[in-house]
């Protein structure tokens, strides 16, 4: 089955009045089975986040369509999908609990399951002991994990993670590799954004390559890899010919 379908997305902002608008997304499609584990990589600037925003709405593209589970994006799917921003916003009044309660509720999720559910993601990211301190206690790294526990929370069939390491020391990286282990596992459809190939190489399945507004690559990481020791040697050839081929 289908999980997402992205059909010709365009995106132009426009950064000054007097200058031409800038191609942020030109024509970008992809699709994403279930049960398969999605790499999202390019150089900073390249329309990684851009793309996941117009996906989710937070921002509209110019032109194209976007399909979750066959439909255009509705408030069926909010509980249907977790999403981790890149940068995201906390209400640094509410505890780690309280935080999680709100997107429950947003979700429209039956109040009834979420005691239960709240403690199973708490010890999952290993915030139980931290359950009813505020969110400006928090460190960094906690924040971060607080943040995937929001995506988790509903229990969602599509997983989508914009950079989900960011900020993390090594015992928090080391913690949710175990959780994306965990989902990769439980067969969780999952589109992760990231500048760290070594995830990419141990976690996905397949692999999306954006440059400037460009979707240069869509298919299996083996795809990319092959005749490469490594999904880094293999990234770095592919630069440098896309590269020559825009300069010719």
């Amino acid at each position: 089955m289908t999980i997402l379908e992205v059909r010709k997305l365009n995106k132009k902002f426009r950064t000054d009045f007097y200058k031409r608008p800038t191609q942020a997304l030109k024509d970008v499609s992809f699709s994403i089975e279930r049960g398969r584990f999605v790499g999202f990589i390019g150089p900073n600037g390249a329309g990684k986040s851009t793309t996941i925003k117009c996906l989710l709405e937070l921002i509209f593209a110019d032109s194209g369509e976007v399909l979750f589970f066959g439909e255009k994006f509705n408030l069926r799917h909010k509980a249907k999908i977790g999403f981790l921003p890149e940068r995201p916003f906390f209400q640094e009044f509410l505890t780690g609990q309280e935080f999680l309660k709100l997107h429950w509720d947003l979700a429209q999720m039956p109040r009834k399951d979420f005691p239960k559910r709240v403690e199973e993601v708490l010890q999952l990211v290993k915030l139980a002991h931290a359950k009813d301190k505020k969110l400006k206690e928090y460190s960094k790294g906690m924040l971060q994990r607080i943040g995937i526990a929001q995506a988790l929370i509903c229990a969602p069939e599509f997983l989508i993670l914009d950079e989900p390491m960011s900020g993390l020391d090594p015992d928090g990286r080391i913690l949710i590799k175990q959780i994306l282990r965990a989902l990769k596992e439980q067969k969780t459809t999952v589109l992760m954004s990231t500048h760290l190939l070594e995830d990419v190489e141990e976690f996905c399945d397949d692999l999306l390559v954006i440059h400037s507004g460009v979707l240069e690559y869509s298919g299996e990481v083996k795809g990319l890899q092959k005749n490469y020791e490594s999904l880094e040697e293999a990234y770095r050839h592919f630069k440098i010919a896309l590269t020559e081929n825009l300069n010719a």
